[in-house]
This record gives structure tokens, C-alpha cells and sequence, in this order.
């Protein structure tokens, strides 16, 4: 994936933001393991559960021969170093291949503060803005994780709505933000 200036500007420097291949899944694999354990509120997975399944099960978020594109995870490496992720995953039902939603925004601690998450996140405009037909982006995000919501509302994502106790953690229910961003406008609308 070739970066544009816009998605250029907003990576640090030496840092590359690539699509993950097959042979990347076990650093993917490692990085989600660490960051569903350090940060259980803020993934709707589990670290025990996930860490007992094989790299090869985060195959289907590659969209390897994913028909019009839209279904990939980006990388954020530094030195061959796997510092963060950013999942977009598409449906295959026609009626709803218009929505992108991503997934799965990893950083991880020691390399926060550097911009990776807002590099990430405009590659991932960028990569959907591309993809056959997608016009929306939606995602969820802990409410309480005032960083990552301002991340996304500084991207064009605004907030729809909120699932109240959307995941409980150790008994402590945590609410989600639902959030979308509009890729294109729409040219029809139907009458309701």
C-alpha cells in the first residue's frame, strides 16, 4: 500500500504502515495477546480466550480474495517491530457492503504518544476510501477511554449513539460509544 501525503503527514518518522501478510500473523497474533491482557476494558475480546487460539485464525481479517476490496488489517512497524495494529472488516451481504467497520485499534504502551494510532487510523480512511463502494465507517470505543474518542473525533468520526454495559470486566460493566464517519455522500435517498 502506497501512502498519500495526508496519511503520509500523520506517520512519524521511520515508521511504516503496511497491510499485514500471512507471515505476519504471529507478531499480530503477540501484539493482540499483549494488549487484550494490559487493557481488558478496552476490547470486547478476551486475553484468556484469544490467547489459546492459533495465529492462523486472524487469517479472514487479511480479506485475502476479499471480492472489491475493504477487508484488511494494517500494521505499524518500526526497526521490523510490530508497535500497533487497525483491523477494517466488510460484510459480504449486498445490503449492508456499504459500511466498513473497524476493529481491533492496537498500540502499544511504550509507543504511545507517538502518533501511530492517528497513522494508523488515516491509512485506514485512506485503504477504505479506496475499496470498491464502501461510503461509511462505523466502530465502537469504551467510553471511558477519553484518548481513543478523541482520536476518532479528531478523525471525522462522530458519535452515534452509546450501548450502556456493553462489556463487563471483573464485574465492572463499561459502556461503548458507537461512532461513524461518512466516506462519501449519499446520491439517492429512498422515500421512508
Amino acid at each position: 500500500m502506497t501512502l498519500t501525503d495526508s496519511a503520509r503527514r500523520a506517520a512519524p518518522e521511520l515508521l511504516v504502515i503496511r497491510a499485514l501478510g500471512v507471515a505476519d500473523l504471529p507478531a499480530y497474533k503477540a501484539l493482540r495477546d499483549g494488549m487484550l491482557h494490559a487493557f481488558p476494558d478496552a476490547f470486547t475480546s478476551d486475553a484468556l480466550t484469544e490467547s489459546r487460539k492459533p495465529a492462523e485464525v486472524y487469517l479472514p481479517r487479511l480479506g485475502l480474495g476479499h471480492v472489491g476490496g475493504g477487508q484488511f488489517t494494517l500494521g505499524a512497524w518500526d526497526d521490523g517491530e510490530l508497535l500497533g495494529a487497525l483491523t477494517c472488516e466488510r460484510e459480504s451481504r449486498s445490503k449492508v457492503r456499504h459500511i466498513g467497520h473497524v476493529v481491533g485499534m492496537m498500540v502499544q504502551a511504550q509507543a504511545a504518544g507517538r502518533g501511530i494510532g492517528r497513522a494508523l487510523l488515516a491509512a485506514c480512511i485512506e485503504q477504505a476510501q479506496a475499496a470498491d463502494g464502501i461510503e461509511l465507517l462505523t466502530l465502537s470505543v469504551t467510553s471511558s477511554n477519553r484518548r481513543a474518542v478523541r482520536l476518532y473525533e479528531g478523525a471525522g468520526f462522530e458519535r452515534y449513539g452509546t450501548l450502556k454495559r456493553a462489556i463487563k470486566v471483573d464485574g465492572v460493566y463499561h459502556d461503548k460509544d458507537l461512532m461513524s464517519l461518512a466516506l462519501t455522500l449519499p446520491t439517492s435517498t429512498a422515500p421512508r
